[in-house]
């Protein structure tokens, strides 16, 4: 029999379990069958076994044709319901055919094959090794209906949240230093073990900063964090609360950190946090200085242990942070530029799906000194559309060696757009430059 047969007999059989067993919620069902039974009541009983429906869970396209010669299955033709007639026999015939790994991601199947399945079987692993409901997409989406209105429709302007199954990068993509590493480690630890942390009085972890320039991948680890922890991340920029849509700017970092706890567990990222430190210090706006005030006291009041919310703060300027600022993170990471080591692996990470003749990324790490992770990437980008443009999907050393020359030079025009604003300039630099008659 398919494998299409197998995916129809798992979906009705996970169908018919959570329907028959009350005890069973949300967090019983994989994340792949959440998503098609969700509606904004939640997930209500009874399931139903449509076709349309078990061709969305089981991903089979003509499902009944799949399981029509099976004795145990019937369909009526009037509801174009799928059942199963004979539970005893389709359970028999599934136990002998179905991927164990299959049944131990499916928490419902687990619960009620637990004990009579011809392999081994945890419930309790089942239920754990499914990311829990507060991080679909469809829940998410639910909570910020229901927590914002018309009225706070700018707000989505200030608050992106992304569920971890829209995430695409993952810690293995990324190139960190050891320090990076043991400081990721480290929270992730805290996280599993932050009920022991709340028992023995520790609640002050969970707060980290990443401080470095501009494409040094602070936002990528955030996300990172997220997706392999299965969380979902909500990211605030501080800059948008400038905004002149905004209006009651401290009430609407009130609901940031709301919507944190309320998708708990997750992770907030707040991008941009030297913005802090520049409201503080100036003698305007007011309402910005409340917001910033009500947002420092926010951070105060929220917990990874208390509140299962990873506070994430970044800065490209950590100079412009003041002591307020600063104490409030129990840990700083740093993200500095790749040095030539680091821009070796991070090319042989991010070319790993690419065709490249003659690829030496130790010789174009040599020539890339003072890229950052993003460079890179806009360099590997270049050189793909170059090639693209003469119509080559095979890239060679020299495309790669070429993009790095046009993004020196990028470079060298971006400054120079820089001394041609700046009249001044221009005359401090001299010669050739202050002579030519443009």
């Amino acid at each position: 029999m398919s494998d299409d047969a197998v995916a129809v007999i798992e979906c009705l059989l996970t169908i018919r379990s959570f329907n028959d067993h009350r005890e069973l919620d949300e967090n019983d069902l994989p994340p792949r069958f959440r998503t098609i039974f969700w509606s904004d009541d939640g997930i209500e009983r009874p399931l139903p076994a449509t076709e349309s429906v078990i061709e969305a869970a089981a991903g089979v396209a003509e499902p009944w044709e799949a399981v029509q010669e099976l004795m145990f299955t019937d369909r009526d033709s009037f509801t174009q319901s799928i059942t199963i007639t004979d539970s005893e026999m389709a359970t028999e015939w599934f136990l002998a055919r179905v991927d164990p790994d299959l049944v131990r991601s499916n928490p419902t199947l687990a619960y009620v094959f637990e004990d009579e399945a011809p392999f081994e079987l945890d419930y309790e692993s089942a239920r754990e090794s499914n990311r829990p409901i507060q991080a679909d997409r469809v829940w998410i989406d639910t909570l910020l209906a229901e927590y914002f209105d018309e009225d706070d429709e700018e707000m989505l302007d200030l608050v992106k949240v992304h569920a971890p199954e829209e995430v695409r990068i993952t810690m293995d993509d990324l190139v960190l230093t050891a320090d990076q590493e043991e400081e990721i480690s480290k929270i992730a630890t805290a996280i599993e073990h932050r009920n022991y942390l709340a028992s023995i009085g520790l609640h002050e972890i969970g707060k980290l900063l990443f401080v470095g320039p501009p494409g040094t991948g602070k936002t990528s680890v955030a996300r990172a964090i997220a997706q392999d922890l299965d969380l979902p991340v909500v990211e605030v920029r501080l800059s948008m609360i400038t905004s002149q849509y905004l209006g009651e700017t401290a009430k609407n970092v009130d609901k940031t950190f709301e919507v944190a706890k309320r998708l708990s567990p997750c992770i907030l990222f707040i991008d941009e946090f030297d913005f802090v430190a520049k409201t503080r210090r100036s003698d305007e706006h007011a309402a910005l200085k409340r917001a910033v005030n009500t947002l420092l006291k926010s951070i105060d009041d929220i917990s990874l242990i208390d509140h299962d919310v990873l506070l994430i703060g970044a800065t490209n300027h950590p100079d412009q942070l003041d002591a307020a600022a600063w104490r409030r993170f129990d840990e700083i990471v740093n993200f500095p530029k790749p040095d030539e080591s680091m821009r070796a692996d991070i090319l042989r990470v991010i070319t790993e799906e690419m065709d490249i003749e003659g690829f030496d990324p130790d010789a174009l790490a040599a020539e890339t000194n003072g890229f950052t992770g993003s460079d890179l990437r806009l360099v590997l980008r270049e050189a793909v559309l170059n090639a693209l443009v003469e119509d080559r999907r095979t890239l060679t050393q020299e495309d790669l060696l070429n993009a790095v020359e046009d993004f020196h030079e990028r470079d060298n025009l971006r400054e120079l757009d820089t001394l041609e604003a700046d009249p001044d300039a221009i005359v401090a630099g001299g010669g050739d430059l202050a002579g030519h008659d443009h």
